[in-house]
């Protein structure tokens, strides 16, 4: 019996922390982009030559599908730590980098391997 209370105070205490926790500020949550200029942005800028055209990786790491979070994709833009040059704001404007954004928000997740006629076994 002593155990059931113990337990039913700790879940208490648990919802009531977890209610009290602030919602993730905005600045977390990536701004809108147009996907479209962020593909033209991606090409112009030649992310493509090591990231792919697909945003698959190649020499570079994959970007998408499943960016990384923008805070984290919009720090590593500014100030790389590897061998990608700096889009520092001047080079590449917020607007422009949420554009980028959007586009490898937009790519498609590749059909599962179940899917692909060729891969299938006869």
């Amino acid at each position: 019996m002593r155990v059931l209370f113990v337990l039913t105070i700790m879940i208490a205490v648990a919802v009531t922390i977890a209610a009290q926790t602030p919602a993730a500020p905005a600045a977390d949550k990536a701004p809108a982009g147009n996907a479209e200029n962020g593909k033209k942005l991606y090409a112009q800028y030649g992310c493509y030559q090591c990231h792919g055209y697909a945003a698959q990786g190649g020499v570079g790491p994959r970007l998408a599908p499943r960016p990384l979070a923008f805070a984290a994709f919009s720090k590593y833009v500014r100030q790389p730590t590897g061998e990608m040059p700096p889009y520092t704001g001047k080079v590449l404007t917020d607007t422009g980098l949420a554009d980028v954004y959007a586009f490898l928000q937009s790519v498609p997740r590749p059909p599962d391997a179940d899917d692909i006629p060729l891969l299938k076994e006869n």
